[in-house]
């Protein structure tokens, strides 16, 4: 397997910590492949000084994963230089980056771009094989030169390909991607009591959920247990947010008699728990949405457990009702409430036997192992991993595109 025994910087601009989104995902994969894999944190927040490299950039070895090293880093410049004094700020930068690699101490084999807002310049980076990988919908500025500077763009969805369509270089479409813990079925809740358990995940400081809509649902459904996993409080949080205007949100959550917050979970813990809920809701504003309603990273999270989702429209899956009940218009959530009523009404329907197994179909062929081995027969073309042909986001055996 060529993707193995290779030393890997891979670029989150999301720190690591409790809550695992796509970049945490590839990383620990990554690592139990063989590889020595260096996950950057994006720096810390307004902090700088003028210490030695060694003093403001730390690699530690993760105690979980012995392959997987987390670089947490001071910038010697203030960060706010990126948003007044761009070409300041990638100049200064470089040498940062330069101390990063010294301190790491071994020559890179692929740098491995998650950050769509080029905060890390992949340009600084030439000696390595650079991969740039938006998962995001939300095109910065600064993607364009990122891009210009990777050898390979592998993304999540068709509309994010589009809009780099006018760079040459490889472009590839992977889905996003599921551990495999998720597909594990063995602490699976058998509901005999009638009340339905919705699952929800995500980092509930995030500003772009529909907050109205989320509160609305809860109230008009009194006897459904709502189960929220994630950050609700800012010191709880490695995915950002925090804003404190939405603080009124998590106030009505916490005042709902139906609502469960369970906080952060690590990524095993929470598998289990998906498998314990009947039914699922995504609730956001797809007018503010970094997604833009295109795909998010905790669908296949759902899929896995084969119970039925309840969402705002996502254009990934709008031709699959049997994968997700949405809403039709890509602008409103005002008819999701009912919506959610109807799959409640019929949830032994919605959750058949049929549509399940359809559903942990599309989990089981998109784990994040397969992902690597889809980019691995791209990358490495010669090499004897079977070739296929990436996986659509829709299809539950799609390996056409």
């Amino acid at each position: 397997m060529p993707l193995t025994d290779k030393k890997i910087l891979l670029i989150s601009p999301q720190s690591w910590g409790k809550m695992f989104i796509t970049k945490h995902h590839y990383a620990v994969e990554l690592s139990k492949l063989g590889n020595k894999v260096y996950f950057l944190n994006p720096p810390e927040g307004d902090v700088w000084s003028w210490k030695k490299p060694a003093d403001r950039i730390k690699i530690t070895r993760n105690e979980t994963y012995p392959n997987l090293y987390l670089v947490q880093h001071e910038l010697f410049f203030p960060y706010l230089l990126k948003f007044h004094a761009r070409w300041l700020y990638d100049l200064l930068v470089r040498k940062h980056l330069a101390q990063i690699e010294s301190i790491i101490g071994e020559k890179l084999d692929i740098v491995w771009s998650f950050d769509h807002s080029n905060i890390s310049p992949l340009e600084h980076f030439r000696n390595a094989y650079k991969i740039f990988h938006p998962v995001d919908d939300s095109v910065h500025p600064h993607s364009f030169k990122a891009v210009k500077s990777a050898d390979i763009l592998f993304t999540v969805t068709k509309e994010i390909l589009k809009k780099y369509s006018n760079f040459k270089l490889p472009k590839h479409l992977i889905n996003h991607g599921v551990a495999e813990v998720f597909l594990d079925d063995s602490n699976a809740r058998k509901n005999n009591s009638g009340v339905v358990h919705v699952g929800l995940s995500g980092n509930w400081l995030r500003p772009d959920l529909d907050h109205p809509c989320i509160i609305r649902i809860i109230r008009e459904n009194p006897r459904v247990i709502f189960n929220f996993f994630g950050s609700y409080n800012i010191s709880e949080t490695n995915l950002g947010g925090g804003h404190r205007a939405h603080s009124h949100f998590i106030r009505a959550l916490q005042g709902s008699k139906n609502v469960i917050l369970h906080g952060p979970l690590p990524y095993e813990s929470l598998a289990g728990w998906l498998h314990k809920m009947d039914l699922f809701l995504i609730c956001y504003d797809v007018v503010k949405d970094q997604s833009n309603g295109t795909n998010y990273h905790k669908i296949m999270e759902y899929l896995s457990t084969g119970k039925v989702i309840v969402s705002n429209n996502i254009s990934s899956y709008s031709a699959s009702p049997e994968l997700i009940q949405m809403v039709a218009e890509r602008n409103s959530n005002d008819r999701l409430p009912a919506l959610f009523k109807k799959v409640v009404s019929n949830i032994a329907f919605y959750n058949s036997a049929e549509f399940a197994e359809k559903r942990k179909a599309v989990a089981r062929n998109n784990t994040y192992l397969m992902q690597i081995r889809r980019i691995e027969s791209i990358v490495y073309p010669t090499s004897k991993v079977e070739q296929v042909i990436i996986g659509t986001p829709v299809a539950p055996n799609a390996l056409a595109c």
